[in-house]
């Protein structure tokens, strides 16, 4: 299910983010969880729709893209929430609870 969440992110940065030409993926783990930070350079999400982004509907397109990301992810337990700057860049942040995952070391 994983794949279909970032499968939409990138999605949304080629279709939505005019003139973004890079994307990051970083993983940090801390005491209580995992977070997986995706952002683009692109310009951003208007602070007026921010709230209203995970909603079913809201969109240019068929506007279920992101509403169906959050409820991939809330079904395991998981978090996402938009953080970016506008005029900076998208910003999403997934977290995932310390008993979501397991790293091999």
């Amino acid at each position: 299910m994983i794949q279909k969440v970032f499968s939409n992110l990138i999605d949304n940065t080629l279709r939505h983010a005019e003139g973004a030409d890079q994307i990051r993926i970083i993983c940090r783990e801390t005491g209580s969880g995992l977070t997986i930070t995706y952002e683009d350079n692109g310009p951003g999400i208007p602070h007026e729709e921010k709230k209203r982004i995970f909603d079913q509907g809201y969109g240019k397109n068929t506007g279920y893209g992101l509403f169906l990301v959050q409820e991939i992810l809330t079904i395991t337990r998981i978090s996402i929430t938009e953080n970016g700057e506008p005029g900076k860049g998208a910003r999403f942040e997934i977290f995932v609870p310390k008993e979501g995952y397991y790293i091999e070391k």
